[in-house]
């Protein structure tokens, strides 16, 4: 005699209504609860990306301006020796018949997500965000949000 794989006094048919609210209301909690740590994550991420990128600027300019204090090659009087603009470390300069280029690209902003930065040269004032045009002695975001640390990007 084949034996009942089934016994509806001993077991179940399914999930009740109950369980599969409860269920749900249990994952949508989880859910809700992600949301906030996952855009927490992005941000501490371009954060991260941003410091690295005005490092990477930042350790350009005064490798720049260490090989035009050497005489490595020529400069305007009123540069200082800092580089004309961004471009510049990107594309290089002739050093000895050799093409030097301080930076592979400009890297883009994170938090902005375009290429263009704030700039500031030896002649512009240290409260200003307006770029005289003369040389770029610093760079910082374009953003004018705030750092989960509490400061202004600008101000990195």
């Amino acid at each position: 005699m084949p034996k009942k794989l089934y016994n509806k006094t001993n077991g179940q048919m399914g999930l009740t209504l109950v369980e599969l609210v409860v269920t749900a209301g249990i994952l949508a909690i989880l859910a809700t609860a992600a949301v906030p740590i996952a855009r927490f994550a992005i941000r501490r991420e371009q954060e991260r990306e941003l410091k690295y990128d005005l490092a990477q600027i930042r350790s350009a300019i005064d490798e720049y301006k260490r090989a035009a204090d050497a005489g490595a090659f020529q400069i305007k009087i009123d540069s200082f020796g800092y580089p004309p603009d961004l471009d510049t470390l990107a594309a290089g300069v002739e050093i000895q018949t050799k093409k030097v280029k301080f930076l592979k690209r400009i890297p883009v902003d994170p938090i902005t997500h375009q290429a263009d930065w704030v700039m500031r040269s030896m002649q512009d004032e240290p409260t200003t965000d307006s770029w005289g045009g003369q040389n770029v002695f610093d760079v910082h975001s374009k953003s004018d949000g705030v750092g989960l640390n509490g400061i202004h990007y600008r101000e990195w």
